[in-house]
């Protein structure tokens, strides 16, 4: 048994929660508002979750998923992850982030942002490229013919075997992309971004489908810079 904590419960932390308590896992969850306001996520997902603060969050959990607007990775408790399994699920939104000339030029990526900004933790790039109802939906036991993976990146190696662990444990097969560096191959508007997860790409909420591991290869080596796609 794992316990998972959230530093952010919308829809991906939500979602991946109950995954986890589907597993037999406990979750710890906070946001930015309270405890008391997760009272009705808490009750839905039952006896295995509990609200905390976010640095309590980072304190108890055993992996915590920091899946939070870009903006605010800032807020993000510092010490209390000092060696600790950092999920990222962030991505970069210049309409909502505003403009951070880093990402603008792509010297680096989000989760190398947030590793920077975490020198001590071991962050793991995760869920970020996922409609949250298909990763609700997609989730098979091992072994499944229709077992669906995600994709990780990440520059621990033992950081990654726990990561590929947890996915297993959640009913998804993992493609490791490689360093943190190569994290930008899942980020918006990408191959590998989302679109694969959907039945229909034009209309997500029409179904999804399972994506294998060398699907998931193929999109992240077609995926192109953004100076080299006019975006």
């Amino acid at each position: 048994m794992a316990s998972w904590g959230f530093i952010g419960s919308g829809n991906i932390g939500s979602t991946v929660a109950q995954l986890a308590v589907n597993a037999g896992d406990t979750v710890i969850l906070s946001n930015s508002r309270g405890p008391e306001t997760l009272s009705e996520l808490v009750a839905k997902l039952g006896t295995g979750a509990h609200a905390a603060t976010p640095r309590e969050v980072a304190t108890e959990a055993d992996v915590v998923v920091v899946t939070i607007p870009l903006k605010n990775y800032r807020d993000v408790p510092v010490d209390e992850l000092r060696g600790k399994v950092v999920l990222d699920t962030m991505n970069y939104y210049p309409q909502r982030d505003g403009q951070i000339a880093e990402l603008d030029d792509e010297r680096t990526t989000t989760s190398e942002l947030l590793q920077e900004f975490l020198p001590d933790s071991k962050v793991v790039k995760v869920f970020n490229n996922i409609y949250f109802e298909h990763l609700a939906s997609l989730a098979r036991p091992s072994g499944a013919p229709d077992r669906c993976a995600l994709t990780i990146a990440g520059d621990n190696a033992e950081a990654k075997a726990l990561v590929t662990k947890l996915l297993d444990r959640i009913g998804y097969d993992t493609y490791d992309l490689g360093p943190l560096a190569e994290g930008w191959r899942t980020q918006r508007d990408t191959a590998a971004y989302g679109k694969q997860y959907a039945a229909d790409p034009a209309n997500w909420s029409a179904g999804p489908r399972a994506v294998k591991a060398d699907e998931l290869a193929g999109l992240a080596a077609a995926a192109k810079r953004y100076r080299d796609s006019g975006l």
